[in-house]
């Protein structure tokens, strides 16, 4: 399995099963209207710092700030319902259009 996979499923794994301490558990705990603000809000947090990373310059800062930037979007898309499969085939859609 691929360490993106894995995470994705680890990170489903959190929101099923909610173990204490997991800060999974803690983005998507609430009434679903709060857990995806809190979602969105991280996303749009880590955004923010990548941005600002690239725009330093710094690479590790930007592998970093990228790295939590994927890790909020895959919260994102397993509380939603979205399989990490159908994220996939979206990229392969994409794949085949590319030069169109």
């Amino acid at each position: 399995m691929d360490v993106l996979k894995e995470v994705f499923e680890i990170i489903k794994d959190r929101i099923k099963n909610k173990p204490e301490g997991s800060y999974t558990t803690y983005l998507t705990t609430d009434d679903s209207k709060r857990a995806i603000n809190k979602i969105c809000e991280k996303i749009g947090e880590e955004a923010t710092e990548a941005i600002l990373a690239a725009k330093d310059g710094i690479k590790r800062d930007i592998i970093h700030e990228c790295a939590d930037l994927i890790y909020h979007l895959f919260v994102l898309l397993a509380y939603s319902g979205v399989e990490y499969e159908e994220l996939l085939e979206e990229f392969e859609k994409r794949r085949k259009n590319v030069g169109r």
